[in-house]
């Protein structure tokens, strides 16, 4: 297929780089993503993936299995992007002395607590140095992997095992980090966030620009999880499609400093669409928590317009 257009058939009949067998939960939308994401690699390259710890990690390089195709290296939680930079240093040096002739990408993938939190040191070393990589986090707004713990991506109200919901407890307190945000005030050349909208364009097209982009490159992917979030696995797309049409994960980029906003919903919907969706809320639609989803949505409404602003003034 020709770079820099789009067919979904050309794109999906694309060898994959993430085999099929790995042991990730039916409806997850790590694994969705990450092969969406790979199939941004042009055929003729070849990829350097860098995992932090977490669902991803333990669930596709179960040893002595690995449903990678590509070079793989798993590495702690928080070292995932200083990993990548040893690894882009030593590619240059071989390149430099003509020991290497193919070309690798190098991409991370980490979790929102390898990414949020825990990583967030070694992500932002990597940022502010430029390093020539792309950093993907796959953003299910919790700890996942080791029991569906709060990290600081867990949005306000959510019910988590260690923000439990009950007769002291509405759930998180806290409202979720803005990690797109604060990349982009790192003033690298290319910030997006997506998600698996449509019909995959949107997160394929902000893949290969971030691949193919020199120097450092941040996407931030929302993933649902089943297992955390408490949906049917079949839900998967239509939670995403609701998330964006309520404004709750907005698609944008930030390219060389510009803000783009991607998409505007025609009809915005109320965030209780998107929350009815999920039983970490279910909580939220007792009577006398209504005061609560009014506030989330008055949270989302200030993002919302805040984003749009910042759009404007870059047109």
């Amino acid at each position: 297929m020709a770079y820099n257009t789009y067919s979904l058939k050309e794109v999906a009949n694309l060898p994959e780089r993430l085999a099929p067998g790995h042991r990730m939960c039916a409806g997850c939308g790590a694994t969705v993503g990450v092969r969406a994401v790979l199939r941004a690699l042009h055929p003729e390259d070849h990829a350097v993936i860098t995992n932090a710890t977490g669902c991803l990690e333990v669930s596709t390089c179960t040893y002595p299995y690995t449903s990678w195709e590509d070079s793989y290296l798993h590495t702690a939680f928080e070292n995932a992007a200083a990993t990548t930079s040893g690894a882009v240093a030593a590619y240059k040096a071989k390149k430099k002395k003509g020991q290497l002739a193919e070309n690798y990408k190098f991409i991370t993938f980490g979790g929102d607590g390898g990414t949020y939190d825990i990583g967030f040191q070694s992500l932002s070393g990597a940022m502010e140095r430029g390093t020539d990589m792309v950093y993907v986090c796959y953003d299910n707004e919790a700890y996942m992997n080791t029991g569906v713990q709060r990290s600081s991506s867990t949005p306000l109200y959510a019910d988590t095992t260690t923000s439990a919901v009950g007769t002291e407890s509405v759930g998180k307190l806290q409202n979720k980090k803005d990690l797109t945000v604060i990349i982009a005030a790192h003033n690298i050349p290319y910030v997006a966030q997506t998600t698996f909208f449509g019909n995959f364009k949107d997160i394929h097209r902000k893949a290969e620009t971030a691949i193919y982009t020199e120097g450092a490159a941040f996407i931030n992917m929302f993933a649902p999880c089943p297992r955390g979030w408490i949906y049917d696995e079949a839900d998967l797309m239509n939670i995403c499609k609701v998330a964006v049409d309520s404004c709750v994960w907005p698609l944008f980029e930030v390219v060389g400093g510009e803000w783009v906003l991607n998409y505007e919903p025609k009809h915005k919907l109320h965030v209780e669409e998107y929350l009815r969706l999920q039983g970490r809320f279910k909580h939220l639609f007792k009577p006398e928590n209504a005061h609560l989803i009014d506030q989330i949505q008055d949270e989302i409404d200030r993002s919302w317009e805040e984003l749009k602003l910042r759009s404007a003034a870059d047109m």
